[in-house]
């Protein structure tokens, strides 16, 4: 009996111990695929990603349209809480600075667009929302999650990226440093 009972003490014992270690060894892995949460390194904005997306209003949108101006494309969703608190902060940040060359972009990777029209509109968002999909995803090269940022630069290229919930003042740093940047000349 000593022995039956000693048995079943290790059994409870080890196997939360290798529960754990199994998380560690998992989110090890899924961090090492990761992309860095804040980087300055330029990377050349693929032609593709200027496509015409269609807003949430129906009218097309294109991101050349918005030449010279630092753009912020924030891929959401009416149900993802994270997504929904930074976008009062990113409504704030348009007004602020949309006059110095800012320019937020919303993606709403909702399956029924009107629940992204409705989210909108109780979010107050002042900026364009296109509908997402899996489509658009891939051409900005890939979406795992959301809330998803990213930045282009004036000239176009893309310096940063942010997955999940991100560092407010460490983003709006990012955006005040490439808005003090001078616009760069239009090719006719």
């Amino acid at each position: 009996m000593t022995h039956l009972s000693r048995d079943r003490f290790l059994r409870i014992a080890l196997w939360p111990l290798a529960g754990v270690a199994l998380l560690v060894l998992f989110q090890g892995a899924a961090s090492r695929g990761s992309e860095p949460r804040e980087s300055r390194t330029a990377q050349p904005a693929s032609v593709s990603t200027d496509f015409a997306m269609k807003q949430l209003n129906g009218e097309p949108l294109r991101l050349s349209d918005y030449h010279g101006k630092v753009i912020m494309v924030d891929f959401w969703a009416s149900w993802c809480p994270p997504c929904r608190e930074e976008i009062p902060h990113f409504v704030e940040w348009q007004k602020q600075y949309g006059g110095e060359g800012l320019q937020v972009i919303g993606i709403a990777m909702d399956d029924y667009p009107a629940d992204a029209v409705k989210a909108a509109r109780e979010l107050g968002i002042n900026y364009p929302v296109v509908e997402g999909n899996d489509k658009i995803a891939g051409e900005f090269g890939g979406v795992y999650g959301l809330p998803f940022k990213l930045v282009f630069g004036r000239g176009g290229e893309i310096v940063a990226r942010r997955r999940g919930q991100a560092d407010l003042p460490s983003l709006k740093r990012l955006l005040v440093t490439y808005l003090s940047e001078r616009p760069p000349a239009r090719k006719p």
